[in-house]
């Protein structure tokens, strides 16, 4: 939405944009695999022979999120440094106000 939304879009625009992007199979299709794997299990009993299939390698385990990165993303240091930059400046200011009163 983000996205859209910097383009200077009216608000329906952008919410209308998120939602189509999340229905296409490789985006929001996880959310219907994980539906269906829960509809294959079926039951609470079921489980600890689904897991076994899962370690055989024999079915796919859905919605734990996205593969585990071996690098840290580059924009995350400087979002870091920003975010800890604008955490003290408010401190700062929080307590200086705080301390005039």
């Amino acid at each position: 939405m983000t996205h859209v939304g910097s383009s200077l879009v009216d608000p329906y625009s952008a919410i209308a944009a998120s939602a189509a992007a999340l229905y296409g199979p490789l985006h929001g299709g996880a959310n219907e695999a994980v539906i269906r794997m829960l509809e294959k299990i079926g039951k609470v009993e079921n489980v600890p022979a689904f897991l076994e299939d899962v370690k055989a390698r024999k079915t796919l385990l859905f919605g734990f999120g996205h593969r585990v990165y071996r690098e840290t993303d580059p924009r995350s240091k400087v979002i870091r440094r920003v975010a800890d930059e604008v955490l003290l400046t408010f401190i700062h200011r929080f307590l200086w106000i705080r301390y005039l009163r």
